[in-house]
């Protein structure tokens, strides 16, 4: 063997030791690759099972293996253990392309669907086949505009999500108009169909006058055990709010989550996130001043509801903010159905579904047994008294003054007693400082002196409570029902009253050049000064017949309570200041004519010279 041919052998061994070596390297690393990939699919197989919290073969599952795939789920796909390997992805891949184009998914633009009818304008869209905008007919701004009632249109209400896979971006296919006008009921319907010819319809039924919207999510050909309704976009204030800062400005506006829940209507304000009680749910929603919206089930349902507070408030705009809201229950048959109401809190329509909206108005406290009945039925008796003097006169103010002369000619029984008994008092004052100084150190008969001079003057000592305390709690909660109803009621929305009050729901500013801040920020209002002026002389004449009150106790309070009603009044809607001015009005004449009618000097009681009693003698 010569040297050439030793040194080809030598350098051919080297370069198949050499390609021998590398091809087991690209090996190696091929079924590494290999490996990785099988490893990869099967987590996002897992991850998938997993979001979908529902291992049967019929749910509905979002296969992971692209984003493709992703945005358009799968209806019914069989939730199994096999992974695709990257050569049968490769294959599928070319199978796909050498397909004619006639295979390709259809590919559906967004659309919406805007149906209008007597209460309400609702657009729907095509992505999700969810509610993108409510505008409601029954409450027109300043300019005569109709207002938005969802707060981000972006987001929206009523998204759907079955098992794990969140229908909320999937592009429905719709055959509808772009506008309807409900003349007869009508039903708008968004169809979704995966690779496999499994189908969801969700469909919208209208009415021409009806508040509810009939909202159904049909299944055919698959099944799932669990659905999630989300309402993210919140809910909007109709309401102009007031400008700057002020006290208790925004308390006459209202942004809650409201419920009911085992037979108990409930609302619910908070700052952070809340998940409610379990609880059979007979509806759920949300709640603005004069507005409602909710999503109201054919039967209790044992859901499972959460709520995330959504801050809006800015400088300059002292917006409480709203609420996302999440609905969640298992799947009962092959299909899931409820209501969408639409509701403006006018009283006797929403008290007429039978469903308890009316206690979103007006709610009884817990610290008070069965006040959500009997406080409720007094709110509302006050509020058809209301409407029905509007009904003979159709002005609002009128209405509010005679229903204050009403309630305040009931009270006035109780009121003369307590007037009397307090004057009573009074003048015995001189004869009770003699007794209790006479028998500082004898109570038995400092006691049995007292007794005696009340009853020579024929003066009941309990009735400082029976004639004095016991007439307030009576009339309290006619007056407390009586501010819920002024400043709640929707029927006083926008409702002129006489001269300068030309909305009994807001603060009647006369001049918007002037303001003062924390108290007028909107500018100069006429009645909170009128109610200043009423609550002082009321107070006076009230603290001038009280002469066992200390002096200077009095002087405090005829000077306290006017500055109080103030910071209160205010901000508060001119149809509350009204009822409280006529209110004051009534009070100082009827004092009077008490004081002159009874005939009482100082010394005298019951018409009778107050007589001492023999034990101070």
């Amino acid at each position: 063997m010569n040297k050439n041919t030793i040194i080809g052998s030598v350098l051919i061994g080297a370069i198949m030791i050499w390609w021998f070596f590398m091809n087991s390297a690209n090996n190696e690393a091929a079924e590494k690759a290999k490996l990785a990939q099988k490893a990869a699919a099967k987590e996002a197989a897992v991850q998938v099972a997993d979001s979908a919290e529902a291992p049967s073969a019929n749910g509905l599952v979002l296969p992971g293996s692209t984003a493709e795939v992703k945005a358009a789920p799968v209806l019914g796909a069989p939730a199994t253990d096999k992974v695709t390997e990257p050569a049968e992805v490769a294959a599928a891949s070319d199978s796909f392309s050498a397909d004619s184009s006639s295979a390709a998914p259809k590919v559906i633009a967004p659309r919406t669907v805007t149906v209008e009818t007597d209460k309400f304008i609702m657009t729907l869209s095509n992505k999700g086949g969810k509610v993108q905008s409510v505008i409601v007919k029954a409450l027109p701004d300043s300019a005569n505009h109709f207002p938005e009632l969802i707060q981000d249109t972006a987001l929206g209400a009523l998204d759907l999500k079955l098992g794990g896979a969140d229908l909320s971006e999937v592009m429905f296919d719709v055959d509808a108009p772009e506008w309807i006008t409900v003349e007869n009921d009508t039903e708008v319907q968004f169809v979704f169909t995966d690779a496999n010819g499994n189908q969801l319809v969700r469909s919208y039924g209208f009415t021409k006058s009806g508040v509810a919207v009939r909202q159904v999510n049909k299944f055919k050909g698959f099944r799932v055990d669990k659905y999630e309704l989300s309402w993210k976009g919140g809910m909007r204030e109709t309401e102009e709010f007031p400008k700057g800062k002020s006290f208790g400005g925004t308390s006459y506006f209202f942004s809650e989550v409201i419920f009911k829940n085992n037979e108990i209507t409930e609302r619910e304000t908070f700052n952070d996130a809340m998940t409610f009680d379990n609880a059979n749910y007979y509806w759920v929603g949300m709640r603005r001043k004069y507005v409602a919206m909710s999503v109201q089930f054919d039967s209790p349902v044992p859901a499972q509801v959460k709520a995330k507070h959504i801050n809006l408030a800015t400088e300059g705009n002292p917006d409480p903010g709203t609420y996302s809201l999440s609905i969640a229950d298992a799947v009962r048959g092959d299909s899931v159905a409820y209501n969408f109401m639409v509701l403006p809190l006018e009283w006797s329509e929403v008290e007429s579904l039978g469903q308890g909206y009316e206690k979103i108005i007006v709610t009884g406290s817990k610290w008070f047994p069965g006040s959500s009945v009997w406080f409720v039925w007094i709110c509302a008796m006050l509020l058809k008294l209301l409407k029905f003097f509007y009904s003979i006169i159709p002005n609002y103010g009128v209405a509010i003054i005679l229903v204050t002369f009403i309630v305040r000619g009931i009270t006035t029984p109780f009121t003369i007693k307590q007037l009397k008994s307090t004057s009573a008092m009074s003048k015995l004052k001189p004869q009770l400082d003699e007794i209790n100084v006479k028998y500082r150190s004898d109570p038995q008969k400092k006691q049995a002196a007292i007794m005696e001079l009340y009853a020579k003057n024929g003066v009941n000592p309990l009735a400082s409570c029976t004639g004095g305390c016991l007439p307030m709690i009576i009339q309290m909660p006619i007056f407390m029902g009586l501010f819920f109803v002024l400043g709640r009621a929707v029927e006083l929305r926008g409702m002129p009253a006489f001269l300068w009050i030309t909305d009994l729901s807001r603060s009647d500013v006369i001049f918007h050049g002037f303001s003062i801040p924390f108290l007028m920020p909107d500018g100069l209002a006429l009645l909170p000064w009128i109610m200043v002026v009423t609550t002082y002389f009321q107070t006076k004449v009230t603290m001038s017949g009280n002469g066992a009150m200390d002096p200077a106790q009095a002087k405090m309070m005829t000077w306290m309570m006017p500055a109080m009603m103030f910071l209160f009044s205010a901000v508060m809607p001119s149809g509350l200041v009204l009822y409280w001015i006529v209110s004051n009005f009534w009070s100082i004449i009827q004092y009077k004519i008490i004081r002159r009618d009874n005939g009482d000097t100082p010394k005298t009681v019951n018409g009778k010279k107050v007589q001492d009693a023999e034990i101070v003698k």
